[in-house]
């Protein structure tokens, strides 16, 4: 659905980052609560892209820590902190939650970098 969205609206040097993203997002729902549903938006305004995935879990909103180099998981917010552009939490619901959002609006590679998309 991204890389679709990405691609017509001429964006493809996006797909390979949005991918990573939209799968780590979505993977942390899966992984951290016990919601069998969620949503995914993705939205392209001015070029720029923007993506939001949201759960009713009630719990604490998801933040980007540091790990050991020999941990195994919980780097899926440190990649979207250093692929997107801005990146952040919102809390649904207000003083009782019901619910959360993660969002992101990813960097353009550099145009001299070695990245290529699809490689």
């Amino acid at each position: 659905m991204v890389s679709g969205l990405l691609s017509a609206t001429g964006r493809s040097s996006l797909i390979d980052p949005a991918r990573l993203l939209v799968s780590e997002l979505v993977s942390n729902v899966h992984l951290h609560t016990r919601v069998p549903l969620l949503m995914l938006e993705a939205t392209v305004h001015a070029n720029q892209l923007h993506v939001s995935v949201r759960d009713e879990d009630p719990m604490g909103v998801p933040r980007a820590t540091e790990r050991a180099t020999h941990a195994e998981h919980g780097r899926g917010l440190l990649l979207v902190q250093a692929y997107a552009d801005s990146w952040g939490t919102i809390r649904h619901g207000g003083p009782h939650p019901r619910g959360k959002s993660v969002w992101f609006a990813p960097a353009d590679p550099p145009r001299d970098s070695a990245y290529r998309s699809g490689t």
